[in-house]
């Protein structure tokens, strides 16, 4: 579906790459916000130095593009949405966690000067983010505020289209926070859901595996999600009494435990946050899949371009 301001975007394409810890992600769009073709999948090669990685990159573009049957020529920029942390306005890694290799590597530069194109660089929660609230379960809303829920947890905040990135650059890392005895990741992503399940079972299982366990109405499984959903409610209470959203948006391979743990979110949540919000705030799964985070890592071409 396209988004209300959808005359913003131009009429040729827009290049849009998610780098994650372990693929990169690439995919053209039209000026409609439609994916052409089909959108290109390599390995990131994360150990590797900077140059082997950028070239899996600039690789990974021209092949989306030839699979859109499109050339360099017909686009107006390139999004890539990264992991954190960032210094997003110049576009260098910030010794990123799951890149190591690429600490203090300038990656807006590099691909600009490779591509001789317009580029845009942001984290990759807030290209999520975004790319819900053109297109996805956020569409039409104001402000929205979004969570990654996987290897480890994001969160980004998208305000009129426009991703806030805060004074300082890090709006939405949250991750780090403290939370009981550590801090707020290592009970919202997946190794949270596996110290639950180890904890309740005395068994190891990776997040899949519980998933399935919990289909099958395994009671330690559907313990083990229920415990992650109080986690992750005390996380979310906080942040819409501070920014009271329109809705929250949950993307990530842990969505798929939604059903298991969204009950637990929820009872927690509408008791610790105030009135308006519990009676009106939506909390819903994201709908854009894994193609979320290439599609905002384009629009944030788009959004540049409308000013």
């Amino acid at each position: 579906m396209a988004p209300p301001d959808t005359e913003c975007m131009s009429d040729k394409v827009v290049g849009g790459v998610d780098v994650g810890g372990t693929k990169i992600l690439t995919g053209v769009l039209d000026g409609q916000g439609r994916v052409l073709g089909e959108p290109v999948k390599v390995p990131t090669g994360a150990g590797e130095q900077a140059e082997a990685i950028m070239g899996r990159l600039y690789r990974s573009v021209e092949e989306s593009l030839s699979a859109a049957g499109k050339s360099l020529g017909d686009v107006t920029g390139i999004g890539i949405g990264v992991p954190g942390p960032l210094k997003i306005r110049e576009g260098v890694f910030i010794d990123p966690i799951q890149l190591k290799t690429l600490h203090g590597f300038p990656i807006r530069r590099a691909a600009a000067e490779h591509f001789k194109l317009p580029v845009e660089v942001n984290n990759d929660a807030n290209c999520f983010v975004l790319a819900e609230s053109f297109f996805g379960a956020a569409a039409g809303a104001e402000t929205v505020l979004g969570f990654t829920l996987g290897t480890g947890f994001g969160c980004g905040i998208v305000i009129n289209k426009q991703v806030h990135i805060g004074a300082t650059e890090t709006g939405g890392e949250i991750w780090f926070s403290p939370y009981k005895e550590s801090f707020i990741e290592d009970y919202v992503s997946g190794r949270g859901l596996q110290r639950n399940y180890r904890g309740l079972t005395g068994n190891d299982a990776p997040p899949p595996e519980i998933l399935e366990r919990a289909r099958e109405a395994e009671k330690g499984a559907l313990k083990a999600w229920e415990l992650f959903g109080q986690d992750l409610a005390y996380a979310i209470a906080w942040s819409i009494n501070i920014l009271d959203p329109d809705v929250v948006v949950l993307g990530g391979s842990l969505v798929r435990g939604f059903e298991f743990f969204v009950p637990a979110t929820e009872d927690y949540l509408r008791k610790h946050i105030c009135s308006a919000p519990a009676a009106k705030t939506r909390v819903v799964p994201a709908k854009l899949g894994d193609s979320a985070g290439f599609i905002g890592a384009a629009c944030l071409v788009v959004r540049r371009a409308a000013g």
